[in-house]
């Protein structure tokens, strides 16, 4: 089993000023645990290449492509910051950063379809499960999912894949994204009530929205895994599975309050690789999303890719 590991300097250099919960540092922690457990040997390190345009307008509106990078370009040139929301703001590197995350999401799923490597998982920032069509928030200008899976679909040329977001808050950009086309099933668990404020009830048909009360722990979330999420999964049968990887349900995490520990993300990770051995020949990328207890999230992302690498 091969997984890569695709990231890029520039994604540490987006940075949303002093205080801010999804900061470089977040990027750190992953590599100082991968480093410190030994994962890090286990697998192949690549620097992510820079998105097409024509790759994100899978995802997004060709009007607000070009309004993000005209303003993004502008900080990078004029070395300012823009807040884009009061959550989202851009500095002179988040355009070089966005390019990279959702370059690193389409390179991954390239690489994965090729057979040149089995998964891999994108340690990138900015995230990107909020961004909708035509909106940034919630710290999401791209959405890097769900440009890696309508590449997939729209490129590649399958028929069925499967996203799978088990961030702490709702993954409404990806939602709006996909929400209707049924050559996707998006599963997710999410905090409600908790911002974005949304996925109580789903945009389409297509969606397996599980909102879970504040305080609910890991043996309660995967009860619902298991009657929800994996029947879905294996009528549908994807023929490959993004993962939405957001860390911050873990108890410590102060952006949300649901109580799943590592444990529990080691078992969500094994559930998934289940069902893409037996419909997707494994084939599985995965992308950072939240997580903002430094700690928490570098042993949460050191059990997920345990699994993903089969060490």
């Amino acid at each position: 089993m091969s997984t890569a590991y695709l990231s890029h300097p520039d994604c540490r250099r987006h940075d949303m000023g002093a205080g801010h919960p999804e900061c470089p540092q977040r990027l750190d922690a992953i590599e100082d645990w991968l480093i410190a457990s030994g994962i890090g040997e286990t697998l192949v390190r690549l620097e992510a290449e820079e998105v097409s345009m024509a790759d994100v307008e899978r995802a997004h509106t060709h009007g607000y492509v070009s309004e993000v990078a005209e303003v993004l370009q502008a900080c990078a040139a004029n070395g300012s910051h823009h807040a884009m929301d009061p959550d989202t703001v851009a500095n002179p590197y988040t355009w070089a950063a966005a390019l990279r995350a959702a370059g690193a999401a389409v390179q991954a799923t390239r690489l994965v379809l090729d057979g040149t490597h089995e998964n891999a998982f994108c340690a990138v920032r900015p995230p990107g499960h909020h961004a909708t069509r035509d909106q940034t928030m919630g710290f999401c200008f791209f959405n890097n999912v769900a440009i890696a899976a309508r590449y997939a679909l729209d490129v590649r040329g399958l028929k069925r894949v499967a996203i799978v977001d088990f961030d702490v808050h709702h993954g409404n950009g990806t939602e709006d994204i996909i929400a209707g086309d049924d050559r996707v099933l998006m599963v997710s668990i999410f905090q409600d009530p908790l911002y974005p404020y949304s996925g109580a009830v789903p945009k389409g048909e297509n969606m397996v929205n599980v909102p879970v009360p504040a305080y609910t722990r890991g043996g309660e979330v995967r009860e619902m895994v298991e009657a929800m999420w994996l029947p879905a999964l294996e009528r549908f049968k994807p023929q490959m599975i993004f993962i939405s990887a957001g860390f911050d349900a873990h108890r410590d995490d102060d952006l949300g309050q649901l109580g799943l520990v590592e444990a529990d993300y080691e078992w969500l990770t094994l559930r998934i690789m289940d069902v893409a051995k037996a419909h997707a020949q494994g084939r599985v990328v995965s992308c950072l999303e939240g997580g903002y207890h430094l700690g928490a999230l570098a042993r949460s992302v050191g059990v997920h890719l345990r699994v993903m690498s089969g060490v």
